[in-house]
């Protein structure tokens, strides 16, 4: 019975396959190979006509230049890896807070409805989430009834009180409520508190409302 060197019968496993070696890279001289150069210029240089000390120290200066500037290289690469993983993982401090997107406003067609979701930090008694266009009046609202502070999903029918399709738009969208205590108090859309974070090919995302987005969509984090 065949044993190879893992302790597996080969006739059963099968040979292991041997480890691929990645071919080095012969376009570009390393310091090993400026030491070879130069060692073997001493080697067959001529007995009678040495070679010049000034020139030795300088090759061998050369030689030291060059791998202190492999080692600051490497030194760096190491460095960014680090504060890349640093940066990726403080991210998830961030959880609990609020993340404002920047914008409070809906891309809206007509004749079609829009779906959109805001955050209550407080409990609601009763309130009005109100659809306004870029001079600040009034289009649609719809009732907001008692609830759990956190974050709901709307949908806006598109009409006006009257029933009437409101045109092509950006509209912006913000809340009104009495809390459970009394209290007024005011919200609007694109802020929302960050529930999780993910990392996905290199990419962060926090995970706000019921979608995740690229942590550069966020404007300010409080």
């Amino acid at each position: 019975m065949a044993i190879n060197s893992y302790g597996q019968n080969i006739a059963t496993n099968g040979a292991v396959p041997a480890a691929s070696t990645v071919p080095k890279d012969k376009t570009a001289l390393g310091k090993d190979d400026f030491m070879k150069l130069l060692l073997v210029q001493l080697q067959y240089q001529d007995p009678t006509a040495p070679m010049d000390a000034d020139k030795i120290l300088t090759q061998t200066s050369q030689l030291a230049s060059l791998e202190a500037s492999n080692n600051t290289k490497d030194a760096l690469t190491k460095l960014t890896e680090a504060l890349g993983s640093t940066n990726q993982f403080s991210t998830i401090a961030a959880i609990g807070k609020t993340a404002d997107l920047g914008s409070d406003s809906i891309a809206h067609q007509k004749d079609s409805s829009s779906t959109f979701e805001i955050y209550f930090p407080q409990a609601i008694e009763q309130g009005i989430v109100s659809i306004t266009d870029k001079s600040g009046t009034t289009v649609g609202t719809i009732k907001v009834g008692t609830n759990a502070a956190g974050v709901y999903k709307f949908t806006w029918d598109g009409k006006d009180s009257s029933g009437k399709a409101i045109a092509d738009g950006i509209y912006h969208v913000d809340a009104n409520y009495t809390d459970t205590k009394g209290k007024a108090q005011t919200t609007r859309l694109g802020a929302y508190p960050i529930e999780a974070v993910r990392f996905d090919k290199g990419q962060t995302l926090v995970k706000v409302g019921s979608s995740y987005v690229p942590l550069a969509n966020v404007k300010e984090v409080y």
